[in-house]
C-alpha cells in the first residue's frame, strides 16, 4: 500500500503535533519513526490509522482519501497502539476470534494459524484465560498474533520494541516484519532510539516538534552521521541516543 501525507497539520490546543508533513511510504519498506517525547511520532501513526483527522493536509491510501465508513480500506491496515486494547471480559482466544471476524480473517485456516502463534509466542496455555489477566508484555504478543494472522497492507505500531516482550517475541516481530516487506507491506513503526531503528529500518523519519527533518534511508542516515561536517543531523541524533 502507498500511503502519502500531503501537507499535513495538527494541533492541540497550543501545541502543534504536526507541522505541514509530506511523506510518501512505498510498499515492501520498514520505516521507523524517531524522535523524542512530544515530537508526533504517536500523532503521526494515529492519523495513518485513520482514528484522528488532519486539520489541513490529507492522507491518501493509493491515492484514495481515508473514509470512516470505508470497512474495505480499513481491514487493509492494522494499528498496534504501545498498550493494545483486547475485548474485555473475554478469554485470550475468544478476544482473537472477535478481532479476526471483525477483519474477515476468521476462515477456515485461521484456527491453524492461530494455534501456531500461540505456541511460537509462549501464549498456548493462556489461551483460555481472560485477557485482563496477562502481562503488558503478553498482551502485546496477543495483539501481535492477530495481526500475524490478518496480514494487513499496512502495519503501524507504537513503540513495538519497547512493548514489553520477551526477546522471543521481538525475534518474531523482527522475523515476521522482514518478510511481510518481502511481500510488499508497508510498514511504520515508532521508537524513540536510533539504535532501535539501525537494526530495524530501511528508511527513518526522524520528528522534531512535528516538523519531519530528516526522511532517508539508512544508509544515508549511517553516512550523514559519520560526517563531521553535517550540523543539521548530529542535534537531532543525541537525544536519540542510548545512553
Amino acid at each position: 500500500m502507498q500511503v502519502t501525507f500531503h501537507s499535513v497539520d495538527k494541533v492541540y490546543g497550543r501545541t502543534r503535533a504536526l507541522d505541514k508533513v509530506h511523506l510518501d511510504l512505498d510498499p515492501g519498506q520498514i520505516v521507523a519513526v524517531l524522535g523524542a517525547n512530544g515530537a508526533g511520532k504517536t500523532t503521526l501513526l494515529r492519523m495513518a490509522a485513520g482514528l484522528i483527522r488532519p486539520d489541513h493536509g490529507s492522507v491518501t491510501y493509493d491515492g484514495e482519501p481515508f473514509r470512516a465508513d470505508d470497512l474495505a480500506l480499513r481491514r487493509r491496515l492494522f494499528f498496534l497502539p504501545d498498550f493494545p486494547p483486547h475485548f474485555s471480559g473475554v478469554s485470550l482466544l475468544h478476544s482473537l476470534g472477535l478481532l479476526l471476524r471483525l477483519y474477515e480473517a476468521d476462515g477456515p485456516d485461521a484456527p491453524k494459524k492461530v494455534a501456531h502463534w500461540l505456541e511460537a509466542f509462549d501464549l498456548l496455555e493462556l489461551a483460555e484465560a481472560p485477557v485482563v489477566a496477562l502481562s503488558r508484555g503478553q498482551s502485546y504478543k496477543a495483539a501481535l498474533i492477530a495481526l500475524l494472522v490478518i496480514d494487513p497492507e499496512l502495519w503501524l505500531l507504537d513503540e513495538p520494541l519497547a512493548s514489553g516482550m520477551d526477546p522471543r517475541g521481538l525475534s518474531i516481530l523482527r522475523t515476521e516484519a522482514r518478510a511481510a516487506s518481502r511481500r510488499g507491506r508497508t510498514l511504520l513503526y515508532t521508537t524513540q532510539l536510533l539504535e532501535a531503528a539501525e537494526r530495524f529500518a530501511d528508511r527513518a523519519c526522524i520528528l522534531h516538534r512535528g516538523e519531519v527533518r530528516v526522511f532517508e534511508s539508512m544508509e544515508t542516515l549511517r553516512a550523514r552521521a559519520a560526517d563531521p561536517a553535517d550540523g543539521v543531523l548530529a542535534p537531532l541524533l543525541e537525544p536519540l541516543r542510548d545512553s
